[in-house]
């Protein structure tokens, strides 16, 4: 029996103690230390996603542990959207689900590469193609993705200004490398966003945003969409986007094969090592604190990434 994070059919969460089941072919057994917790965790919750998988279910699409004494990232395959998922010490996994780390890689570090190391890889690298000329817009910089996106594109050199809520992560958001921070909503950031042109956009706002960023955007500059926090409805001008030749681009974690996700995840854990970054540690919770975790994110109350022990 271990104790886990469990999604009941009446959708509400508790902790409880559930059997671990014997693992079939292709799955292993993982000792899980840290595990992440991401909108895609409340959306789950809240039935946006999966709404039909079955219930009850472990909670959880990201963690961290060891497996025959190695460390490893558990994420993908299902994990904690139709099958039982990281939010627990112990966990039958998937093998593709499984990525091997180098020996002594930091757990915590390792609990938000799942999610958030691999998105802002791909949104950064694959699809922004982010460039030591471009001058860079991170919207919601100071959130778990955000905040990492923000170092990656510094790190190849962009120019890179970060857009927040509230003055109080200001600081924060320079602190991950920014060159400039913009701090309020679409009317409060408008004169800087033009100014600045970006020829990248990383959006995890949409909504009032979205229009703005159409408008200030560079000629063959690029839009990469990866939330919509601040709402998924948009309307744009789309001649201002055909006529300069920019693109809009989605990125959807949901959407990658397993191959894909490795890869994100192992580069993304290559360059924190080689570059030295680290991924923005906003608070660590007990597992009977997952509830207090969701809700941190729901209301933008914290900076970085928040994270379960799954031992405590």
């Amino acid at each position: 029996m271990v104790r886990a994070v469990r999604l009941d059919t009446d959708r509400s969460i508790a902790v409880g103690d559930v059997e671990l089941r014997e693992p079939g072919p292709d799955e292993v057994v993982v000792d899980l230390v840290r595990a992440g917790v991401n909108p895609l965790d409340g959306y789950v919750v809240a039935g946006r996603v999966a709404p039909d998988a079955p219930l009850p279910r472990t909670l959880g699409v990201e963690g961290s542990g060891t497996l025959d004494g190695r460390p490893v990232v558990v994420h993908g395959a299902g994990l904690g959207i139709t099958r039982d998922g990281a939010w627990s010490p112990r966990q039958v996994v998937p093998r593709d689900a499984v990525v091997p780390l180098p020996p002594g890689f930091d757990l915590e570090q390792a609990a938000a590469l799942g999610v958030v190391g691999a998105t802002a890889y791909r949104v950064v690298r694959t699809l922004g193609q982010v460039k030591p000329d471009d001058r860079v817009l991170v919207l919601a910089a100071a959130g778990g993705v955000g905040s990492l996106a923000v170092s990656l594109a510094k790190a190849v050199g962009a120019t890179v200004v970060g857009q927040v809520g509230s003055a109080g992560k200001r600081d924060f958001v320079v602190g991950r490398g920014a060159d400039d921070v913009l701090v309020g909503g679409p009317e409060d950031v408008a004169d800087g966003v033009r100014a600045l042109a970006p020829t990248v956009v990383l959006d995890g706002l949409a909504g009032g945003f979205a229009p703005l960023c159409v408008s200030a955007l560079a000629p063959l500059g690029r839009i990469v969409v990866y939330g919509t926090t601040a709402g998924p409805q948009v309307s744009l001008n789309l001649q201002e986007l055909y006529r300069k030749g920019c693109r809009i681009l989605g990125y959807g974690g949901t959407r990658a094969t397993p191959a894909e996700m490795r890869d994100a995840v192992e580069k993304a854990a290559e360059i924190l090592r080689d570059d030295r970054i680290e991924v923005p540690i906003a608070q660590v919770l007990p597992l009977g604190e997952a509830a207090r975790a969701l809700q941190l994110l729901a209301d933008r109350a914290v900076t970085g990434k928040v994270l379960l022990d799954t031992t405590a």
